[in-house]
């Protein structure tokens, strides 16, 4: 099926199900499913070694809690999958905690931030510490951060990440940069 066609059913069984219709889900989900299997897949490989958590543990998290926000105004099928992205951030930033606050020695979870590469030397970061930094790149910039989740999170193109955030490509790029210059001074400490 053809990337548009696809899109405009993802968006009308986004907009059925909002509105109540319990079967838009289930045509819904075999859709969705690879996509948010490839989302999974890119913060896993992100995540070090060492993390406990499986692709499919992270979809059925995702799915799980998207289910709870049928209420909410889809947009698009992009909207959906920023949504989606957003969730398996908080997912993985609330795993790293609890791992933190084991007794078990409590040792953050690293994650590289290859695809964030500017002049940054490859390495693997603190997940914490990236919602941390991200959090305050919210409070002095919320549409870098957001394109910052979009982009990164997300794994959104440029293209997709402008459609949500209402701006032109080119500005995307260069918040972009921005924003992960920012990123690198708050990680590098």
């Amino acid at each position: 099926m053809e990337i548009s066609a696809l899109s405009s059913e993802v968006t009308q069984y986004l907009s059925d199900w909002r509105q109540g219709n319990k079967d838009a889900l289930d045509k819904l989900v075999p859709i969705v499913q690879s996509e948010l299997k490839l989302l999974a897949r890119r913060y896993l490989r992100r995540e070090s070694r060492s993390v406990s958590i499986q692709t499919t543990e992270l979809i059925n998290e995702a799915y799980l809690r998207l289910i709870d926000r049928s209420a909410t105004d889809w947009q698009n099928r992009i909207h959906f999958f920023a949504v989606a992205a957003k969730i398996m951030r908080n997912f993985l930033i609330d795993h790293a905690r609890k791992t933190k606050n084991t007794k078990h020695g409590g040792a953050f979870r690293d994650i590289s931030i290859e695809r964030m590469q500017l002049a940054i030397p490859q390495k693997n970061i603190d997940l914490i510490k990236l919602d941390e930094a991200l959090k305050m790149l919210e409070e002095i910039n919320e549409r870098r951060s957001h394109i910052v989740e979009l982009k990164f999170f997300g794994g959104l193109t440029s293209a997709e990440t402008a459609e949500i955030v209402g701006v032109s490509e080119i500005t995307i790029k260069r918040e972009w940069l921005k924003a992960k210059a920012f990123l690198y001074t708050e990680l590098s400490g």
